[in-house]
């Protein structure tokens, strides 16, 4: 039986085909269409499923979509009434979008299916689809759920037990209470964007200190044991108004909202460290709740919070499980695959076998091109590469120039389903130049300089560099630990503030370790991702180190590059030093087409921000 899952014009729209209870494909539109977050109908990651399942729409059973759009309506408009009339604006700003489409949901995907699909659609709430999207694929035959995101229709979190195939959400946080909207406010607040600068926000948290922690919990919510609170609406304008936070928190934090792109204070840093501070609080008291309702020794995460990967180490390792599991596309984009697992499991109560991994195969479910493909598309450029045939081989090159401090970007395989690139679609470097986040962040990813860079590191080899357990998985970047302190170097901590931080060398490998002597680990293992990890070894067997860099192939305003000729635009308008597609190696001074760098020339010329 094929079901197609789809997630849809609020956020990072998607696409999954799931057959007889296995993921054959899943992508995000963004990939496809280069808008990133697209929210319209994911025509080409619909396109690209069918034609990786070698179907149809016509040949689909069921079509899945990932929330009830009658029933975020209704809460739209109750909200309007609760508010009226000043959110009357905002709601005439939506209305027409409404009116024109997400009302008729069913005929959007009549039109996006071609109007060839025969059958009928299932509509799932929000939170059912992310905690399908947790558990089913989870490697666990028991655990708790817990979801954790903006909002849906009212839900704003839920929290679960998956048993076998089967889910039951148990409690909710409703809206307009909510962690996710708590933390976009703030991310709006220091002058990032929402819904995608949260990132950014996490990152720059550990150059403050959380000195606001005490002013969030006494004024801005009512925070219960249970990690249950209530918000003091009065400080937010997200519902009566198209901006995040009311005049009432200028008050608060001596000023109004950062600008958009202007320098960045200690108080905006104090700010990330405090509403940190204060959202690993409140993930741990749901945590620790979610656990003495369920009696679950495991757990699972889902929703946009869960992308939260600081919050998530402290979970681990402070919370009451033995082991957590999140969902690599966390998000909204999530849902497409927790819709159709939870219409093959739940609804059609097909039993469910775990993995000793888990079932999501690497979260490798995008498109992939063989390297006859790639060969041909470097031929029709008049590039220059060189073929490496053997993988052996290929990895010890690709390590060479790692190792010789060049930036490598690398495109093979089929592409990572979520917001992380995990070897597939990555841009690597050597872990242990002092220069390197630098160098990556300002040359080659156009990024703040603050920015941290992730770690990939052989799994066998974890507990040697990081405070986590002997071969602990963590495959999908979405845990933080600490840096080992036998692998730090002495630093005074007493010398610097704010991003000044940065110029500490701070371990051994310090172009991964943040500021707090944190990293967010990527462990690499054979199953998963072979290529990666033989790279790894290569790289290890060279100098003796099981550890690079790992950051997403693209750059800022860009999503993750999808093709041949994603990662070639890339990799020519960037100071990358070399690039991998399949098994060819192109080196950057011998491409007759090598030019200077104009960031902003190369984001004009194909429609990015």
């Amino acid at each position: 039986m094929n079901i197609l899952g789809i997630s849809a014009f609020y956020h990072d729209s998607a696409a999954c085909l799931v057959r007889d209870g296995q993921i054959v494909a899943a992508a995000q539109e963004e990939r496809f269409t280069r808008k990133k977050h697209d929210a319209a109908f994911p025509t080409k990651a619909v396109e690209y499923c069918l034609e990786e399942g070698g179907i149809d729409a016509a040949g689909l059973d069921l079509v899945a979509f990932y929330d009830k759009p009658l029933l975020k309506f209704d809460r739209i408009i109750e909200t309007w009434a609760s508010y009226a009339p000043s959110g009357f604006r905002l709601f005439l700003m939506g209305l027409p979008v409404w009116l024109k489409q997400k009302l008729y949901t069913p005929r959007e995907l009549d039109q996006g299916l071609s109007e060839s699909y025969p059958g009928r659609y299932v509509f799932l709430s929000h939170h059912e689809s992310h905690a399908a999207s947790a558990f089913l694929p989870s490697p666990f035959d028991e655990a708790a759920i817990l979801t954790l995101d903006g909002v849906g229709e009212w839900a704003t979190g839920s929290i679960g037990l998956g048993r076998g195939h089967r889910i039951e959400l148990r409690k909710e946080l409703r809206f307009p209470h909510s962690l996710g909207l708590l933390y976009s406010a703030m991310t709006y607040f220091t002058g990032f964007k929402v819904n995608s600068g949260e990132y950014k926000l996490m990152g720059l948290a550990p150059y403050g200190e959380p000195v606001y922690s005490d002013l969030i919990r006494d004024k801005l919510l009512d925070l219960k044991e249970d990690g249950s609170f209530r918000l003091d609406m009065s400080y937010f304008g997200y519902c009566n108004d198209d901006v995040m936070t009311s005049r009432k928190m200028e008050g608060l934090f001596g000023g109004p909202p950062r600008e958009a792109e202007s320098e960045i204070t200690q108080r905006e840093m104090d700010i990330a460290a405090s509403i940190q501070d204060v959202t690993e609080e409140i993930v741990l008291r749901i945590g620790r709740y979610a656990h003495e309702l369920t009696g679950a020794t495991k757990l699972t995460l889902a929703g946009g919070v869960a992308l939260n990967c600081v919050a998530n180490g402290r979970l681990l390792r402070e919370g009451p499980f033995d082991q957590v599991w999140v969902q690599p596309a966390a998000g909204d984009a999530g849902g497409a695959l927790g819709a159709a697992l939870f219409v093959w499991h739940q609804l059609l109560d097909n039993e469910r076998v775990t993995q000793p991994h888990d079932l999501q195969q690497g979260s490798l479910l995008g498109p992939g091109y063989d390297d006859a493909e790639v060969r041909s598309f470097l031929d029709e450029k008049g590039a220059v590469y060189h073929h490496y045939p053997d993988e052996d081989e290929l990895a010890d090159q690709i390590a060479a120039l790692i190792a010789d401090e060049k930036v490598v970007g690398h495109c093979a395989g089929r592409m990572e389903f979520g917001p992380r690139a995990l070897g597939s679609r990555s841009i690597l470097g050597d872990a242990r130049s002092p220069e390197m986040q630098q160098v990556m962040n300002l040359k080659i990813k156009f990024r703040e300089s603050f920015r941290p860079f992730a770690p990939a590191v052989l799994r066998e080899d974890v507990d040697e560099f990081f405070e986590m357990r002997p071969n602990e998985d963590s495959p999908y970047m979405l845990m933080v630990a600490p840096v080992r302190k036998e692998k730090l170097l002495a630093c005074d901590e007493d010398a610097s503030r704010g991003l000044d931080k940065l110029r500490q060398r701070r371990s051994v490998v310090p172009a991964i370790t943040h500021v707090d002597n944190s990293a967010r680990v990527q462990t690499v293992d054979a199953q998963r991702h072979p290529r990666f990890h033989r790279i790894l070894q290569a790289f290890k067997q060279r100098t003796g180190s099981p550890v690079l860099i790992n950051t997403s192939f693209n750059v800022r305003g860009e999503p993750i590059v999808n093709t041949p000729e994603d990662a070639w635009r890339c990799f020519m308008h960037t100071n990358m030093d070399a690039l991998v597609l399949e098994n060819c190696i192109l080196l950057k001074p011998e491409q007759p087409d090598a030019r200077d760098v104009d960031l902003d020339a190369y984001l004009a010329e194909f429609g990015l921000d």
